[in-house]
Order: structure tokens, then sequence, then C-alpha cells
């Protein structure tokens, strides 16, 4: 049986907020009271507006997949060092878009592997998502007959995992859209790009112009992965971006990144050398998903909408092998370590580690 201990409980610590904890499928957010927001920007001199509402964001190492959450035998609700194996990537690319000159984030904040203290956003209701191969969902329906993907034709004669001639964008809402007449209200369906510039505030987009500027820094950050990756001979295949607007130092909106970027949950990265072999070999967790669809009883749960009650009764259910998520660990860890270029070391007590600091450091834990 396994030693680690994982954070797989997140929305239960004792730091001091104002209203509900919000507690996503891997990550919870804490929003701090306006006395802790101003004094930690006052003490710490976050570069930000005296007033901006920050918040305490901290993952878990919970695997989410097929919108539901899975465990393992003997307690292991999670995959070990997977949170820390996520914000360590994500914090290395946003660094390096900084570098590049791309887009600002949200992060102020990084007083554990865990934990980051993000400022608060207006988000768009778009996720960004770019593909330069045609596999999963994508190759799914070009197979069935389907050529044009939220508004772009792809040619025939495509083969599953081809490399694409361009980096394609093919956004899909975030939440549920309203109000607008070819777009279903459901969450996460596809949606064109004259979808949004049609329905601007729907979005939550300030111009048109903006729609043209997170299309690139879409292209421009995915391009910016795509080439160091390559450098570990690793293929970034398709990603996820997120983003809103914040308010700078001058009082102008700004558009930044949100949420995480590049990481091996809102990314496809495959091993160059197998790729090159014919192989796919995921670092990332389309690796699990695979897992799953190929020992779960009835895959068609997995991936048919319409069975979603049964989708949800089955992870409940479905107990995974220990091996298989200390195999789920090895992947996160093994890729983050080395697009980070060092090894990532696994908390003993994470949990513990993010109390203490939070309140030694940061004074925000309840007593």
């Amino acid at each position: 049986m396994t030693s680690y201990k994982v954070l797989d409980v997140n929305d239960d610590l004792p730091i001091r907020t104002k209203g509900e904890v919000h507690s996503g499928k891997v990550r919870s957010v804490y929003w701090l009271t306006d006395e802790d927001s101003a004094r930690l920007i006052k003490e710490k001199e976050y570069k930000v507006p005296a007033g901006t509402e920050l918040a305490i964001m901290v993952i878990s190492d919970r695997i989410s997949a097929f919108d539901c959450i899975w465990q393992g035998e003997n307690g292991l609700n999670g995959v070990p060092g997977k949170g820390i194996a996520l914000n360590t990537v994500a914090s290395y690319w946003f660094r390096l878009f900084d570098e590049a000159g791309l887009a600002g984030n949200h992060i102020v904040d990084i007083p554990h592997p865990y934990v980051w203290i993000v400022r608060k956003a207006s988000t768009v209701k778009v996720e960004a998502i770019a593909r330069q191969y045609i596999t999963g969902s994508m190759w799914r329906d070009y197979a069935k007959g389907t050529r044009n993907f939220c508004g772009i034709e792809l040619p025939e004669g495509l083969n599953a995992n081809q490399k694409l001639e361009n980096v394609l964008i093919t956004p899909s809402t975030k939440g549920i859209i309203e109000g607008v007449a070819d777009i279903p209200p459901v969450d996460d369906v596809n949606i064109t790009r004259e979808n949004i510039t049609n329905n601007l505030d729907v979005f939550n987009f300030k111009s048109a112009d903006d729609v043209a500027k997170y299309e690139k820094l879409l292209v421009e950050g995915f391009g910016l992965i795509s080439k160091e990756l390559a450098k570990l001979d690793q293929i970034f295949v398709d990603t996820k971006f997120e983003f809103g607007y914040v308010e700078d130092l001058n009082g102008a909106q700004q558009l930044i990144y949100i949420d995480e970027v590049g990481t091996p949950d809102s990314s496809r990265i495959w091993d160059g050398a197998a790729y090159r072999e014919g192989n796919i070999v995921e670092n990332s967790k389309e690796g699990f998903r695979q897992l799953l669809i190929n020992n779960v009883p009835e895959s068609d749960v997995l991936l048919n909408k319409d069975r979603m009650a049964e989708r949800e009764k089955l992870a409940k259910e479905y107990i995974l092998p220990e091996s298989v998520m200390l195999e789920v660990s090895n992947t996160y860890v093994g890729i983050a370590s080395k697009i980070v270029g060092e090894a990532i070391t696994i908390p003993e007590d994470p949990r513990q580690e993010v109390i203490s600091i939070l309140d030694a450091d940061y004074g925000l834990i309840v007593k």
C-alpha cells in the first residue's frame, strides 16, 4: 500500500474567507475578505490596484475525466503529485509568456506548490481551444463524415492523428449560454467565431478587437509551448486556454490568461519518438481517459453525453487499482519534471504544509 498522502479534499481548509468556497472539479477558490486582500497587497507589494479582490486557489490531487471524479483503492482518492505537477507546469509557462511579452495572468503569488494567490478577473465565457493534430473527438466526428468544425472546413483524406497544416481555433462555450438562437443552452458546446462576434456581450468580450486578440494570444501561446516541448522531443497536440479581464495599475482593462495553461490536464502531449514510429504515447490525462475507455464495462457510457446519469453512477462505484493511480502519477510528475527541468518532489503531507504556510507567512488561517 502506498505511503503517499494526496490532497483529495481541498474545500475545507480553515482559511478566513468572505462568502462560500467555490469548489471545482480540481481546484477550490477561497475569496479573501476585503481587509485581508488590502493587507496582503500592501504587505507583499503586489502590483495590482488597491481594492483588487484576491483569492487563495488550492489545487487538489483529484483526477477528473469525462466530467466525473475517479477514485482508487486503499483510499487513494487522488493521484500523488498531480496537483503540484499541474501548478508547476502552468506557472512555468506563464513565466515564459511574460518573458515573451504575450499577456499577463491572474497569479499574484505562489505561497506553496499547491497554492496560488490570484486576482479576480471578469471571465470570458469561451473555452479557447487550439489544435495542431486531428485526434480525439475531432477525429471521431471526422471519421463519421463531419467536415465543418466551429465554422472551419477540413479537407477530405485526413488520417487519424495527422498533423494539420495550421493551428485550428475551435472554441466552445464556458458555462451555459442562454438567449442565443443557434447555441444550445448546455455547457461546452462547439461555437464559431461568428457566434462570438455577433454576441460580444453574451460572451463577455469588450470589443471585436478583443476577439482577435484572444485568438492571437491563443496561437502565440500555443506556438511558444509547442516550440519548447519540441526541444524535449514532445509534441503539443492540442490545448485549452481561458481568458479574462482585469484592471491594470492605470485603470485600463487588460485581457489576460486565467486558469491554467499547457498542463497535462488541459492539453494533449505526445512522445515525439513514439509518434515517428507510428505509435501514440500520451504524456497527459488523455492516457488516463483511454485507460478508462478500455477498462470500464461499457465505453459508450463515457463517450455518450446522453448517458450522464449512468456515467456518474459508474464513477462513484468504479474503484481503480492503486497501481493505476501510481502509473498516472508517474505520467504527470514525469512530464512536469521534464518540462521545468528539475525533479518534482511530492510533499509528505500537502494539506498540513499549505495550512502552515498560509498561517505563518500570510496570516489567513482561522484558529
